[in-house]
C-alpha cells in the first residue's frame, strides 16, 4: 500500500475542506468535557444524590466547596473556549486574558443563580412525582426519571443560551437527548411545575414557549412548519399555556399556534390552529379529530 499517497490525498483534503477541520491554538469543548461539567453540576445541584462522596452536616461545607471550585475552573475552561471561537481571537495574550476574565464572570453569575435553579428543579421534581401515580418518591423521581433528567439539562442550557454562549447549550442538550431520547432546544421558554411523562421522543422546538403546570407525555412534538433559513430568527414554535396536558404522540406545529390555558390535547392529534382555553380535543374511533369544551380548572 502507497502509504504517502493515501496521506497526500487526506492533506489535501484538509486544503479543499477547511469548513470541517481546525488548526489553531484553541479546542471546542468535547463531549468528554461537557459530560464532566454536567456531571458536577448534578453534584451540586442535588448534594447526596450524586458522587461519590458520603455527606453529612459536618462535611457539607468542605465538600461544596471543593465542589465549587472544581466548578469554576472546569466550567470557564470550557466556556473560554467558545468565546476564543466566537470572538475569533488569535494569540494575541491581552485578547487572551480579556477571554478568559469574561469567561470567567460568567461563571460565577452562573453560580451565584443556583440557589433559584434549585427551587425551579424542585417543582419540576414535585410535579412529575404528582402527576405520576407510579412514581413511589421524589427522591426517586431525582434518581431515575429521564423526564426530569431532560428538565435539569435543558434549565442549565438554557441559562447559556440567554447569555449568548455557543455550542455549550446544544452540546449539553443533545448529551441529554442521546441518553433520554427527549429532545429539548435550549432556546425554548419553559415556566415552572414542568412534567414529562415517560418522555421517550418529545421534541420541543428553540421558540416554544410553555407556561407553568404543564404535562407532556411520549412522541409530542411541539415543532415548526418547514421554513426558510433566513426565517430562523422568527417565532417558529407554538406557545402552550399554564394548566396544559398533551398525550402521547401529538403533534402541534406553529409559531401562531397557542393552545390555550388548562386545555387537554389528547393522543395522536395533529394541531396546526389555536384553541381556545379549556378546550379538550382528541382523536376519535373513527379517526375524526373532536373538540369540546374541557372542564378542567
Amino acid at each position: 500500500m502507497n502509504n504517502k499517497y493515501i496521506l497526500d490525498s487526506i492533506l489535501n483534503s484538509y486544503d479543499t475542506h477547511g469548513v470541517i477541520n481546525r488548526f489553531d491554538r484553541y479546542h471546542f469543548p468535547t463531549k468528554h468535557s461537557i459530560e464532566h461539567v454536567l456531571h458536577l453540576l448534578k453534584e451540586m445541584l442535588f448534594p447526596g444524590f450524586f458522587g461519590s462522596y458520603e455527606l453529612d452536616n459536618n462535611k457539607l461545607e468542605d465538600i461544596t466547596k471543593k465542589r465549587l471550585d472544581l466548578l469554576e475552573v472546569h466550567l470557564t475552561t470550557e466556556i473560554g473556549k467558545t468565546l476564543m471561537w466566537k470572538n475569533h481571537v488569535g494569540k494575541v495574550e491581552s485578547q487572551i486574558s480579556l477571554i478568559q476574565k469574561e469567561a470567567n464572570s460568567i461563571t460565577l453569575s452562573f453560580l451565584e443563580s443556583f440557589p433559584v435553579l434549585r427551587l425551579t428543579l424542585k417543582s419540576d421534581a414535585q410535579a412529575v412525582f404528582e402527576g405520576d401515580p407510579a412514581a413511589k418518591s421524589i427522591n426517586e423521581v431525582i434518581l431515575s426519571y429521564p423526564g426530569f433528567e431532560a428538565i435539569m439539562v435543558y434549565r442549565i442550557a438554557h441559562y447559556f443560551y440567554l447569555k449568548d454562549i455557543p455550542l455549550i447549550p446544544r452540546q449539553m442538550s443533545e448529551l441529554v437527548h442521546s441518553s433520554t431520547g427527549i429532545d429539548i432546544h435550549p432556546g425554548a421558554t419553559i415556566g415552572e411545575q414542568f412534567c414529562i411523562d415517560h418522555g421517550t421522543g418529545i421534541v420541543i422546538g428553540e421558540t416554544a414557549v410553555i407556561g407553568n403546570d404543564v404535562k407532556l407525555y411520549q412522541g409530542v412534538t411541539l415543532g415548526a412548519f418547514s421554513v426558510d433559513k433566513n426565517a430562523a430568527s422568527s417565532k417558529r414554535h407554538p406557545t402552550i399555556e399554564d394548566g396544559v396536558t398533551i398525550y402521547a404522540r401529538s403533534t402541534i406545529l406553529g409559531g401562531n399556534t397557542v393552545i390555550g390555558k388548562n386545555s387537554i390535547v389528547g393522543g395522536n392529534v395533529w394541531l396546526t390552529e389555536s384553541l381556545p382555553p379549556n378546550t379538550k380535543i382528541y382523536v376519535s374511533a373513527d379517526f375524526k379529530a373532536s373538540f369540546k369544551q374541557s372542564t378542567k380548572k
